[in-house]
């Protein structure tokens, strides 16, 4: 197993690293902003701690209906993740622990719920305002 970098990838994230700094704050500030707009609706969005600077690799809410969630983005053209679908406790990895369904009730609750929503730094404010306006709509139609 060799883990370093070849010279192409070396040279491409030297060029990249300058305005890592900037890519973070712009995703810190689309963070805000899915926060400020979703705080009326039904998901819950990330809480930040204080003393923690996140710079917002995810954003990820708990969404009740996850899946119909999703599915409705997407037929609008939004497109959205779940990343770790499965909780530790039920990974093949640690199946020699012994932990069976149920033994997690909270972790596998969240796990079922949660949506990464669309994060980069060249996202636009209009976009944010189009995937939190589908979710609202989604709601409203399900409720």
């Amino acid at each position: 197993f060799n883990a370093r970098l070849d010279e192409i990838q070396a040279v491409v994230l030297r060029a990249k690293l300058p305005h890592l700094n900037d890519w973070n704050q712009k995703r810190r500030e689309h963070a805000r902003l899915y926060t400020e707009l979703l705080k009326d609706s039904p998901v819950v969005t990330p809480t930040e701690l204080p003393d923690n600077t996140p710079v917002y690799h995810l954003y990820v809410i708990a969404a009740p209906k996850r899946d119909e969630l999703q599915a409705f983005l997407r037929e609008k053209g939004i497109y959205t993740g779940i990343h770790y679908p499965i909780p530790i406790h039920q990974q093949k990895a640690v199946e020699f622990l012994g932990y069976k369904d149920g033994d997690f009730p909270v972790s596998e609750t969240v796990t079922s719920r949660i949506l990464s929503l669309p994060m980069f730094a060249e996202l636009e404010d209009d976009e944010i305002r189009y995937t939190v306006d589908a979710i609202k709509e989604f709601y409203k139609t399900v409720n």
